[in-house]
């Protein structure tokens, strides 16, 4: 049974969503962050989606149920190329865009392999099965992933504020669900893992958003703060 509080949950994290596309628009940057902003679109299309099966089919439902682990795995490769662009703008100076573009096709690709490989004995419900366990890796990868970029931001002095702290709300974001997805294998019924779930639902677009709107496109950190974080 859904509760009133987190209808309203529902509500406000589709909103601060949309607020990220508006907050994008507002400051010309959508093209610019395409991949998180189209993320960011493909959220707000999918919560809508899920409000409408979940009304009309019920919590318990099939429909539901498969609805919400497949689009999940697809939000989570989106999200995943969200990161990879991040990726290219810090390697774009470098004229490395193509192999990251060539790398996180492959390192998609081998998740999926390992992924299908665990599941692949499972003859019932292999996709949703499939589905899931895709959700779950892609989002210790993208924490790992998001670590060496940030590795890379202060290897390389990156001074772009924007850019800096996409990358820090990703990094927290990725690692939040990470630790979510495991405390839910270690116990199974915690109020931790859900708690983490809709906190960082939240946390993303809040700080994306606010990045767009507050941080403008020309800032730069001082040489010596990007330094002074890599020690």
């Amino acid at each position: 049974m859904i509760s009133p509080l987190d209808y309203a949950i529902w509500i406000l994290g589709s909103a601060l969503e949309l607020g990220v596309i508006c907050c994008a628009l507002r400051t010309r940057s959508f093209v610019r962050f395409f991949p998180l902003n189209f993320y960011m679109l493909i959220t707000v299309v999918s919560d809508i989606t899920r409000f409408v099966i979940l009304k009309q089919y019920g919590y318990t439902s099939h429909n539901y149920i498969y609805f919400y682990y497949y689009s999940d795995a697809l939000l989570t490769i989106c999200l995943f190329f969200a990161l990879m662009g991040l990726y290219s703008q810090v390697f774009k100076e470098m004229g490395a865009e193509i192999y990251v573009r060539l790398g996180a096709i492959l390192v998609l690709v081998l998740t999926s392999a390992v992924c299908f490989a665990m599941v692949r004995n499972s003859r019932h419900l292999l996709l949703t099965k499939f589905a899931i366990q895709l959700s779950q890796n892609l989002y210790f990868v993208g924490a790992v992933l998001t670590y060496v970029l940030w590795g890379a931001v202060k290897k390389l002095r990156e001074t772009r504020t924007r850019l800096i702290q996409f990358t820090l709300a990703l990094g927290v974001y990725f690692s939040a669900f990470a630790a979510g997805y495991a405390l839910s294998v270690l116990y199974p019924h915690s109020v931790y893992s859900s708690v983490a779930t809709y906190a960082m639902g939240l946390w993303l677009p809040l700080a994306w958003g606010y990045t767009f709107l507050k941080v403008p496109e020309n800032a730069r950190l001082a040489t010596a703060r990007v330094a002074a974080g890599a020690r």
